[in-house]
């Protein structure tokens, strides 16, 4: 996310591309580091069937390497990408409501949609779907279990990178901002429940109203605080989200 964003920053503000390109290029950039990271660590992690405790490890480390070289580089004070003159937005429901934010509510609907009907209709979609069940199962039908992963890190990382376009459009970037944005879809995935995408979308719409209402009636600082409490809740009592499934594996 924080990688799309400042690529965004460079290749509009200092090399003076197009909007879109610029945009597109954030994105492509961002589905490179994903593909770089799949290639040269997680693949090889796979090969030496670590446990998931080490991924996470791996994922931690490369997170702070990868903040590390954006502080190195952009430093740690906050970046604006969206200079246009500060206005009070559009009122919806006693709301206020800015282009921008407007502007990521589509493309939010759009890709959802669009990602829905990939993984439901395409071949690949299906493939991916298939070897997030049983890669082993996979392999012995004749998909290859490496392709479709490094496709599934491909796509799901310029997601993430059109995310931290549209976010640092909204409010500023700091090398660190992705952070907050990754816990926060995470929570709302457990919310939701593995493997079922209307129980994201009712995931992601409980965290998103939980926390607008902790900051209307209570303050800002708590909407950190009251997301992670609605998780802990769910742990203990829901623990497999709103779909309330478990994922399917067929041994061989």
């Amino acid at each position: 996310m924080a990688i799309s964003a400042y690529t965004f920053f460079v290749f509009y503000f200092i090399l003076a591309v197009p909007l879109a390109l610029a945009f597109i290029g954030g994105a492509i950039i961002a589905a490179v580091v994903g593909v770089l990271c799949e290639s040269i660590i997680y693949k090889q992690m796979r090969k030496r069937k670590l446990t998931s405790l080490a991924y996470l490890i791996a994922s931690l480390g490369i997170y702070i390497i990868l903040q590390n070289a954006i502080s190195l580089y952009f430093g740690d004070d906050a970046k604006i990408i969206n200079n246009s003159e500060v206005v009070v937005g559009h009122q919806i429901f006693g709301a206020y409501i800015t282009t921008i934010q407007v502007v990521t509510i589509c493309f939010s609907l759009a890709l959802f949609i669009g990602v829905n009907i990939f993984l439901c209709f395409s071949d690949t979609g299906k493939s991916i779907r298939a070897v997030s069940s049983n890669s082993a199962l996979c392999n012995i039908y004749g998909i290859s279990s490496n392709r479709i992963i490094l496709i599934a890190f491909a796509i799901g990382s310029a997601l993430a990178g059109v995310a931290g376009i549209l976010s640092a459009m909204d409010t500023n970037m700091t090398p660190t901002f992705g952070f907050n944005l990754l816990l926060y879809g995470v929570v709302a995935m457990i919310i939701g429940g593995i493997g079922s995408t209307r129980g994201l979308l009712a995931g992601s719409l409980l965290v998103a109203t939980a926390q607008h209402l902790a900051a209307f009636y209570l303050d800002t600082k708590w909407m950190d605080a009251v997301t992670y409490i609605i998780l802990i809740l769910f742990l203990i009592w829901k623990p497999l989200g709103f779909s309330g499934n478990r994922l399917k594996k067929v041994e061989v």
